[in-house]
């Protein structure tokens, strides 16, 4: 395995220029989806490789599970400083561990809280649920079951609105404080509920669970957790925009929110007015929507930083494969 073991860890580092040329030059769709596959990629093979250090530099404690002779032979030359290295993932692999459960937890905690809350008031799929309240704000909460009874009434949103969210989010809602909806007139409001919409049909919260998740198995991998926080609301700014056919007003409608908005109850869920770049996301709704091609030119910047990346992943499945074939083979060939 040799020093090729510990390249799963460094390789995220590829990655890192895509994820900002991708905010700027790629469709947020295709942004978000490929940000997200390399980010799930590097982190698996990230933990594979400290899952395998743990286990060849700790191979001078008692019941460790490599062949005693390959132990005393070979061990010391398959990964350098193979103790320090060994010991030093174990404190690691540890830390990804609590991080991804206190992560986890807090999420379904937080789902958990959302779900009672909204518990008794019933509304037909799609429909928004409007919470009186004096703090601004509007999410997609994913998964919720909604009744059967007739919908609560949200004034002022027009028929638009309403037709806007019907179909395609069954399971999930749309909730908007009654704040956030008085700092927004009709045609705004129906650009929230649009924007709302994008994110439950897309499955945004899921991406962002992976690129979170990611991100704490391998700090390298938080800016392309940022750039994901950041190219699913532009995916849902441009959903929106078609939607409505309006850039300006779910441009304006932003720029309103995100004066009053408090944001979300947890990064990991979709918000109208989430925090980060808002003068971004509202320069490119001033601009004409971006093109949808899934693959970005090899001969340019974004290009580049595409292959680049893939480069990077590429190298890190390939090393990661190769070291677990050789512990298989080890383990395999000689007695415990």
């Amino acid at each position: 395995m040799g020093v090729f073991v510990l390249l799963p860890l460094l390789l995220p580092l590829t990655a890192v220029p895509i994820a900002r040329l991708a905010e700027r030059h790629l469709h947020p769709r295709v942004a978000t989806r490929l940000l997200s596959a390399l980010a799930a990629a590097l982190a698996v093979c990230s933990t594979v490789c400290l899952g395998l250090l743990v286990v060849v530099g700790t191979v001078q404690l008692p019941g460790h599970p490599l062949p005693d002779a390959w132990a005393e032979r070979e061990a010391p030359g398959t990964a350098p400083y193979e103790e320090a290295a060994g010991k030093g993932a174990v404190v690691a692999l540890l830390a990804v561990a609590v991080s991804w459960s206190t992560a986890a937890r807090r999420h379904r905690r937080v789902r958990r809280r959302a779900e009672d809350a909204l518990a008794g008031v019933p509304v037909p799929d799609g429909e928004p649920t409007v919470v009186p309240d004096e703090a601004a704000y509007a999410y997609a909460l994913p998964g919720v079951r909604t009744g059967s009874a007739a919908p609560r009434a949200w004034f002022g949103v027009g028929r638009a609105a309403r037709q806007s969210v019907r179909g395609g989010i069954s399971g999930g809602r749309i909730v908007v404080s009654t704040a956030m909806l008085a700092c927004l007139d009709a045609d705004e409001r129906t650009a929230l509920v649009a924007h709302e919409r994008a994110h439950l049909a897309g499955y945004h919260h899921r991406y962002l669970l992976v690129v979170r998740f990611a991100a704490r198995a391998n700090p390298l991998l938080l800016p392309l957790r940022s750039a994901v926080a950041y190219t699913t609301e532009r995916w849902a700014d441009e959903e929106a925009a078609r939607v409505t056919g309006e850039r300006r007003v779910v441009a304006r409608a932003i720029g309103k929110a995100a004066l009053v908005s408090r944001g979300t109850p947890t990064p990991t869920l979709s918000g109208f007015a989430a925090p980060g770049p808002v003068p971004r996301r509202v320069a490119a709704l001033l601009e004409p929507a971006p093109s949808a091609g899934r693959w970005p030119p090899v001969f340019t910047a974004v290009g580049l930083a595409a292959w680049a990346a893939a480069a990077g992943t590429l190298g890190s499945a390939l090393s990661s494969a190769n070291a677990t074939v050789t512990l298989f083979l080890v383990l395999k060939a000689g007695p415990l």
